[in-house]
């Protein structure tokens, strides 16, 4: 049975104690036993660690006739996944926010265990966002509740990162996850595919969001969900929403970006400065090669500055991509309003990945 925290109990120190467990449950590989609590933050967000009392939580809202937006995150909240939160709020009666660092994403030589983990100011954060409909103004929306499940949850056989060696069912979406990020990052979209899957199932979100920052992503997940027939949610319910941008430079919002030094946060955002002149040069009417060679002159102008202030950036790709099919688009094709294409990047500044996209013509369909 699950152990409710009340409000007047939700900030003891055994109380507090039980979501930090829970988290540390959530960020390592081994299985501690699972904690079968429901806790509440100090803003009264309820905070499901096990999935059987979140499952009660949902059972309710269906039989209360409720829709559910899902916003499905790995912590270290920052405005973009806000962004998405927002959307959710203004979309639907109730909005749910996971948190689960995913270890079949990270490979082994990969960050899953110095990924930014910030509970607190994750679910302070939250507690400040809410939406009042305009037709109902006297109501208030704000997030209904913070899914935080135990690996042992998600993976009841078990995980290890190395993909030879896991057991267990894994969903791979064939044909489109090696190329683009996936060409980094090889076993990177069959994590994604496999926890996303598992998320959808427990949450059954009636709308899920997800952020443009990760395009191939999104749209790979689309298609899962249309090719595995879902129903919570449809193809036409999982929206895509732009990236949040600093307003100073440019620069993508992303939980990474904690790991730059001050020197490194200066030349960060070269790979959206490149992404600029690549679009620049497409709206030009340039074809491909041009307009690749244009943004590969961004980023060695800028190594050469970051040799000088000691900053190490290395390139990683930048490319151009049909949205359907994840292929190179052909190098006779130039710039059609109607037809959209991924301009998408990554290179490495310090020790910090970093990943970008412009969407080029009518993002429209994409952007839902």
């Amino acid at each position: 049975m699950s152990t409710i925290i009340t409000p007047a109990t939700a900030s003891t120190p055994s109380h507090r104690a039980a979501l930090l467990a829970a988290e540390a449950a959530n960020s390592t590989l081994e299985f501690p036993p699972p904690p079968h609590t429901m806790a509440t933050a100090s803003n009264l967000i309820p905070v499901f660690t096990d999935l059987r009392s979140f499952r009660e939580w949902r059972t309710k809202a269906f039989r209360d006739g409720k829709s559910v937006g899902f916003v499905p995150t790995m912590g270290a909240l920052h405005e973009g996944h806000m962004s998405l939160v927002h959307r959710s709020l203004q979309d639907n009666d109730l909005t749910v926010l996971s948190i689960f660092v995913n270890p079949a994403q990270f490979a082994p030589h990969e960050d899953l265990s110095t990924y930014p983990r910030t509970l607190d100011s994750d679910l302070a954060m939250l507690s400040e966002a809410s939406f009042t409909p305009p037709a109902t103004p006297q109501t208030t929306r704000t997030p209904s509740a913070v899914f935080l499940p135990s690996v042992r949850d998600m993976y009841p056989s078990g995980i290890v990162q190395d993909v030879e060696n896991q057991k267990g069912t894994f969903v791979e979406v064939k044909g489109y996850g090696h190329q683009m990020e996936g060409k980094s990052r090889p076993s990177f979209f069959r994590g994604v595919a496999t926890v996303v899957t598992k998320l959808f199932n427990s949450v059954q979100p009636s709308n899920a969001y997800f952020g443009q920052k990760d395009i191939q992503q999104a749209l790979l997940l689309r298609r899962m969900v249309r090719d595995l027939l879902l129903a919570h949610p449809t193809p036409e319910s999982l929206h895509v929403v732009p990236t949040y941008r600093s307003t100073e430079d440019g620069l993508a919002l992303s939980s990474r970006n904690a790991y730059l030094s001050v020197e490194e946060r200066k030349l960060a955002p070269t790979l959206y400065n490149a992404l600029t002149e690549a679009q620049r040069a497409w709206e030009e009417g340039c074809p491909r090669s041009e307009c690749l060679r244009r943004a590969r002159e961004v980023v060695d102008h800028a190594m050469k500055e970051g040799d000088r202030a000691g900053v190490l950036i290395r390139f990683d790709y930048i490319e151009m991509n049909d949205p359907e099919t994840f292929g190179l688009i052909e190098e006779g094709l130039t710039f059609n309003s109607e037809r959209p294409v991924v301009l998408s990047g990554a290179l490495w500044v310090g020790k910090t990945r970093l990943i970008d996209n412009f969407l080029l013509g009518d993002s429209s369909r994409l952007l839902i």
